[in-house]
């Protein structure tokens, strides 16, 4: 083949790699474009979950009373917290009248059941879990406690609502129990972690099916 000829056919197939090179870019440029970061400000909100009123039957539920405590549930640390442990307490103190299971956590490093807030004290011979990280059947014998006590149901309370709750809750569904989680028992800094959490929850494949949202006074014993 003559040098001018190869030289044009080589030409011809930069030209080619060129362009697609170009149609490669256009895409992947107007993908980068579209992330959930670009939309965070347009993105409609979901509706909300249903609410659903249970009975509970004590013989069969525990409690999870989660992260109470003087050094994450106070007006100055998370006043929604602090708002919601009188309900908690009444719930807490129904079940334990009935005969639930009652376990409680601590959640920061050098927690002890001292720093449970005082309305939701521990009775005698109730579990206390250690600091944990949101999962509490993670490194614990939470999972064999309730097993050993023939426990289907657990309710799920605590803060924060996007750590302890969401993946206590989640976990507890993934092992086959029954979940209920009171929505004015979980809380966080602000709004938006109780409300992912409430969707998430309501949502998750295999997690969804075994959870009931519902509100304090719409549980009775």
């Amino acid at each position: 083949m003559q040098p001018l000829a190869l030289a044009g056919m080589i030409g011809v197939r930069a030209g080619i790699l060129a362009l697609g090179t170009i149609g490669w870019a256009v895409p992947l440029s107007a993908a980068r474009a579209q992330t959930v970061i670009d939309e965070w400000a347009s993105v409609r909100l979901p509706t909300p979950p249903a609410l659903k009123p249970v009975t509970v039957a004590p013989a069969e539920t525990a409690l999870l009373v989660m992260d109470f405590t003087r050094q994450t549930c106070t007006p100055e640390r998370r006043l929604r917290c602090a708002n919601e442990v009188p309900g908690v307490a009444k719930l807490v103190a129904a079940a334990r009248a009935k005969g639930a299971l009652v376990i409680y956590s601590v959640a920061l490093p050098g927690s002890t059941a001292a720093d449970i807030l005082a309305p939701l004290t521990p009775a005698a011979g109730e579990a206390v879990l250690p600091p944990l990280g949101p999962d509490k059947f993670i490194n614990s014998d939470l999972e064999k406690m309730l097993k050993d006590r023939g426990i289907k149901t657990v309710i799920a309370m605590g803060t924060q609502a996007h750590t302890s709750v969401l993946h206590t809750a989640a976990a507890a569904a993934l092992r086959g129990f029954k979940v209920i989680v009171p929505i004015d028992a979980m809380s966080g800094d602000d709004a938006w972690p109780e409300l992912y959490t409430a969707w998430h929850l309501a949502n998750a494949a295999r997690i969804a099916p075994q959870v009931t949202l519902t509100r304090l006074d719409m549980m009775t014993f």
